[in-house]
């Protein structure tokens, strides 16, 4: 069966979205299972290996997080970057589910945000520049007129110190911390932040996020990774299928800032409530995905608490590979890779282009600095920010 053939009966056998409780059951998936590896990789192990050095003669080394299972996930001190993860397949077989380089060269002059930390402030913010407290604070201004990820230096390009950390029931933990001194790239305050990466043996990456300041300023953070679940380099992603539990948006105007209005997704092409094809609207004209090449939006995450909430599910009908995306922000940007366009050579020794991979970034909503109807990104002296995210592998093969 392929995806694109499904027709909107068969869509939504895949995912059903109870709106009452807001539980979303993944019918065709049934019991989904773990496809565990016969690898023998040693239960909560973080190695470290040198990843070479900046242009500014800063060291960078690369970890490998493995788990029983067999799951790999790599990542660099430079930018926090996730440059591998290796999940199984229904058939047990391990392959990379996301883009990347195979150098520190390109990830300092070629990324596009290939599995960073995002910060100070992930996402855009409109004119580059906010008030805070009767203060304007002007941004580097590097996506047109706005100040995009932080700005010319964010924290992908920033080298964090890393070390491994306990964790419970065997899994494989690195902490890793970056002072963000106060007026780097115009925002105020010396901002400490700590990301606690997290390897279970349930296939699960989770990210805590915290920091603290000692000045009034504005915060969001992210994780970038570019996701294929038919594996790096296989491809488009538009015969993939996509479910966001998400009964809103917010609209963007000609620049990606949102207009400030949390319209429904009912009839339009961002109504992602049931498992859709990604491709199946993409080229539909509208007038949002115009203004983005495609999908590169926020969506308003529909929630019933603080803690831990399944936002987003995509599913790979070739390898059966699924991702369950679970978080305690408010909104997720779902991102299709709109401007790649063939100039990058990835890590599989393929070019990317459109449609490649899609991103599902955990956030705050974009420009809401400026935006005081949406969700505050203020963070005061004496609050400590946190904030979760975990990315859940698991395939549709039977238990």
């Amino acid at each position: 069966m392929h995806a694109h053939n499904l027709n909107q009966d068969q869509r939504r056998d895949y995912v059903r979205h109870r709106a009452a409780g807001r539980s979303l059951v993944l019918a065709v998936f049934g019991a989904a299972s773990l496809a565990l590896s016969a690898s023998g990789a040693v239960a909560g192990s973080v190695e470290k290996a040198s990843y070479g050095a900046t242009k500014d003669g800063e060291q960078v080394d690369i970890y490998t997080m493995k788990n029983d299972n067999g799951m790999v996930v790599k990542f660099l001190s430079y930018g926090g970057i996730i440059t591998e993860m290796d999940v199984p397949d229904r058939s047990g077989q391990n392959g990379d589910a996301v883009l990347g380089f195979n150098n520190l060269a390109d990830y300092e002059t070629k990324s596009p945000y290939f599995g960073a930390i995002i910060g100070r402030y992930a996402n855009r913010i409109g004119g580059a520049k906010f008030t805070l407290d009767g203060v304007e604070y002007k941004l580097p201004a590097n996506d047109g007129p706005n100040s995009l990820h932080g700005g010319d230096k964010g924290f992908d390009k920033r080298v964090w110190t890393v070390k491994p950390v306990q964790a419970g029931d065997g899994s494989a933990a690195a902490e890793l911390t970056y002072v963000s001194k106060d007026g780097e790239e115009g925002y105020p305050g010396n901002l400490t932040v700590h990301v606690t990466y997290t390897l279970t043996n349930a296939n699960e990456f989770r990210m805590d996020y915290e920091a603290t300041t000692d000045k009034p300023t504005v915060i969001n953070l992210t994780n970038h990774a570019y996701f294929n679940l038919a594996g790096n380099g296989s491809g488009s992603i538009e015969g993939q299928l996509m479910m966001i539990n998400a009964d809103r948006y917010t609209p963007i105007d000609s620049t990606l800032i949102p207009t400030g209005e949390l319209a429904p997704v009912a009839g339009t092409p961002f109504d992602f409530r049931y498992a859709t094809p990604i491709g199946a609207r993409i080229r539909s004209g509208n007038e949002q995905l115009v203004y983005a090449r495609g999908y590169d939006h926020n969506f308003v995450l529909n929630r019933t608490g603080n803690g831990l909430e399944l936002a987003a599910r995509a599913y790979d009908p070739e390898t059966g590979r699924i991702l369950e995306v679970l978080t305690t922000e408010p909104g997720i940007q779902f991102y299709t890779g709109n401007f790649l366009d063939s100039t990058l050579l990835g890590s599989a020794g393929k070019q990317y282009r459109q449609t490649d991979a899609f991103t599902l970034e955990t956030q705050h909503f974009p420009d809401s600095p400026n935006k005081p109807n949406f969700p505050s990104t203020v963070l005061r002296p004496g609050e400590t920010f946190k904030s979760t995210t975990v990315y859940k592998f698991l395939t549709d093969t039977p238990s």
